[in-house]
């Protein structure tokens, strides 16, 4: 479930159920196009036998003495004091522990979620809301550390009133998790009554959870009239990029190739519906229809992934395979997956050479290690794994080169040092020196401009320039970079984006438009105009936020209707996660921005009634006030905020500044000194303060809050700036100096690059 306290745009990855859902397998009247599985298994039994058992097949079920793997023998668990019970009762599996009150409750199980390496038990709550326990079952083996109850946080006293309590939003199977565990999922969400009336086709992820509906295909196999010769078999999504197509060996340099290029990337963008981080812009999704018409993948954005790639959330696979040079190749998820099992095609690492000669690289020439020993396994070097959810090994799916050099000057792990972790990376990037002669660079080669725009470095600007503009750079990584350059937008880079605003990849034009997000407004029409009609749904909402700012009256007739449409379109999508607090955020931030003050404030109070721990609705209500002029009220926002999560930062700053326009100083310096000590690695926090320490007359503080600052990210020109003002203020010439050539230096840097 919900891995992490997440205060941005909704991101879902699901596990699943089903709340008050009356359909029968091929209910035609109910749902047209969905024939149902039993259907499909009298031409495709084949198919269905392999599928029979698989994770997506045992994704959810329901619940019986069978499918249940847990220990409900009145097993019980302790977690933080509070002792949960497991037992049955009349045929009936039940859960003691504590509800959304604190206290403890008996609950029924509802129905079986996942089956290994752990099991979940989903729960039905009021207004038809299944949520997921976070005490779950370790179906490992008993020998590898399972066959016991174990709860997701364990290092964490998550209490009723946490937001990632079970009872909470963050653990909701009908909005977190259902749309990957079954096939056809709707919501059904009724954001007036907030209920959940979720419906689906088929309980787990069956044949039309992949290949799209099946009634017309049903009318090509039964040769009806019309439908004999149909191309497509009467499915919306051929499945067939790997029909005819070899991997071929070269046997000089044994690299393999694709026998015809790639096409498309139909199948991976319909496995990443699932198996990416990703947020949902719409439910109407259409098998073969581009991914970014329903769901927007994350970037390869600070604390979901290391500097050069590497998982660090859980970001699930696609964003990782996008970067690899396997996806360049032309690899495809079935390459090496059986679709159907879902196992590999192949056990370990047979899997690998089907397509990379075993006589190359299965030899300690080219591992160094003793062969069948741990690095002498492909998977293991070059599919680092992390754990999730406490027991789930996932691996690393941009097949990469250890790094143990970017390890030492970046501080991004690698698979090396996993494994010796009594050695340092130092260490491990000479063995790799010794052994090939050089460090192997490999195929992702962006960690070090990722690493200056995060870290603010002087040469950020010009290495993600660079970056950007690479075409041979991985999608993904260019529009991160493109969108990193927000904070870096210059005469220098604004050509950059503008070329990224006519990509051909839908990611990259969408981080061009993120670039872009502070661009005065009648800049804005000539560029993102022409995106308003962009075939990629993700791209025209994008360029219709950035254009909700500009009055109608400037814009052309076509231009307002293309903006209308496309408007229309972003604020279904925000409606499409309408129990979501991060949803009513954003439609108050459009409204706001199109001058619709009171319905942004009815969309920030939504947020807040929905979830009173989301202090960005707060902030974000407070400033609505300070827009009507009423600082008073919003004040009094902030503070009851501040009753919600006294640690706050954002609240606390938020509330500094309202005191800075009250002319109450000393109050707005506690709140600011409070945010930037709740939030120290939030440079505008630190630097906010020190500048009104520097007002009140406190230029001492306020150079050692800079010093303090700067130590700790020695590229950042804003800090420079700030000591060198400040010291020429209290006429200390020679720390001026010292400063002024700081600055220097970082410059003649950042021309080096």
């Amino acid at each position: 479930m919900i891995s992490q306290r997440l205060y941005t745009q909704i991101v879902f990855m699901m596990f699943l159920s089903v709340a008050e859902c009356n359909l029968a397998l091929g209910d035609e009247n109910a749902l047209p196009h969905y024939v149902g599985r039993t259907t499909c298994i009298e031409c495709h039994a084949e198919q269905n036998a392999r599928w029979a058992g698989s994770h997506h097949d045992l994704a959810m079920q329901e619940v019986t003495e069978k499918t249940v793997l847990g220990d409900f023998d009145n097993a019980s668990f302790n977690y933080f004091g509070t002792l949960s019970r497991f037992f049955q009762r009349e045929g009936h599996f039940f859960v003691q522990t504590d509800g959304p009150d604190g206290k403890l409750h008996d609950y029924p199980v509802k129905y079986i979620f996942g089956v290994y390496p752990l099991q979940q038990y989903l729960i039905e709550l009021s207004n038809g809301r299944l949520q997921a326990l976070s005490i779950a079952w370790d179906t490992r083996p008993k020998i590898e550390g399972g066959q016991r109850w174990f709860h997701l946080y364990p290092e964490e006293n998550i209490t009723h009133d946490d937001e990632l309590h079970w009872t909470g939003r963050n653990q909701n199977w009908n909005a977190i998790c259902a749309e990957c565990h079954s096939t056809e999922l709707k919501k059904h969400y009724d954001s007036k009554t907030q209920r959940f009336a979720t419906t689906f086709a088929e309980i787990d992820v069956s044949c039309e959870a992949c290949h799209g509906p099946g009634a017309d295909h049903l009318k090509w196999a039964k040769r009806e009239p019309g439908w004999q010769t149909q191309e497509t078999k009467g499915l919306s999504l051929l499945l067939n990029e790997r029909q005819n197509v070899q991997w071929l060996i070269d046997p000089k340099t044994a690299k393999p190739r694709r026998s015809e290029p790639r096409q498309s990337s139909k199948e991976i963008e319909m496995c990443a519906r699932c198996h990416a981080r990703r947020s949902l812009i719409s439910e109407e999704y259409e098998h073969g229809k581009p991914l970014m018409d329903t769901h927007l993948p994350r970037l390869l954005e600070d604390n979901l992934y290391y500097a050069d790639g590497q998982i660090q959330d859980e970001v699930y696979v696609y964003g990782s395979f996008l970067q690899s040079k396997m996806y360049q190749a032309g690899v495809t998820c079935s390459d090496c997956h059986e679709p159907h099992s879902v196992q590999l095609r192949l056990p370990n690492q047979q899997v690998c050479f089907q397509c990379h000669a075993a006589t190359q690289y299965q030899t300690p020439k080219h591992h160094f290690h003793p062969s069948e020993s741990t690095g002498a396994n492909c998977i293991a070097c070059h599919m680092p794994e992390k754990n999730y959810m406490v027991v789930d090994p996932r691996h690393d799916h941009s097949f990469r080169m250890p790094r143990p050099d970017l390890s030492i000057e970046l501080g991004t792990p690698n698979v090396c040092n996993d494994c010796h972790n009594a050695q340092s990376p130092a260490w491990a990037a000479d063995k790799l020196k010794a052994w090939y002669g050089k460090q192997p660079r490999g195929f992702q080669n962006f960690a070090k401009a990722l690493s200056a725009a995060r870290k603010g470095s002087a040469d950020a600007e010009t290495r993600l320039q660079r970056l950007a503009n690479d075409d041979n750079a991985p999608a993904i990584a260019r529009a991160t970079a493109l969108s990193e350059l927000a904070t870096h937008l210059s005469a220098n880079t604004f050509p950059v984006v503008e070329k990224g605003l006519q990509a051909t990849d839908p990611l990259i034009r969408f981080g061009a438009l993120q670039a872009l997000e502070a661009l005065p407004l009648d800049y804005r029409i000539p560029l993102f105009s022409p995106l308003l009609t962009d075939p990629v749904r993700s791209v025209r909402i994008e360029a219709a936020r950035l254009l909700a700012p500009v009055p109608s009256t400037y814009l052309s007739e076509a231009q307002r209707q293309a903006f209308k449409k496309a408007a229309q379109e972003y604020l279904a999508a925000q409606r499409a996660n309408a129990e979501r607090p991060e949803a009513q955020l954003n439609l108050g931030l459009f409204y706001i921005s199109q001058g619709k003050t009171q319905k942004a404030k009815a969309a920030y109070q939504q947020a807040i009634k929905l979830a009173p721990y989301f202090m960005p609705a707060y902030v974000n209500l407070a400033d609505f006030y300070r827009l009507i002029e009423n600082d008073a009220k919003g004040k009094q926002v902030l503070r009851h905020a501040l009753q919600q999560n006294p640690k706050a930062a954002d609240v606390h700053h938020a509330l500094g500044l309202l005191l800075v326009r009250q002319k109450k100083l000393s109050q707005a310096i506690k709140h600011l000194s409070r945010a930037a000590s709740e939030q120290p690695e939030n440079v505008r926090y630190s630097y906010v303060y020190a500048v009104a320490l520097n007002g009140a007359g406190q230029s001492d503080k306020a150079i050692a809050v800079l010093e303090q600052l700067h130590t700790a990210y020695p590229e950042n020109r804003d800090i420079l700036d700030a000591l060198i003002t400040f010291h020429r203020d209290m006429s200390d010439f020679n720390a001026m100096v010292f400063y002024i050539k700081k600055r220097r230096q970082l410059e003649i840097k950042a021309s080096e690059q």
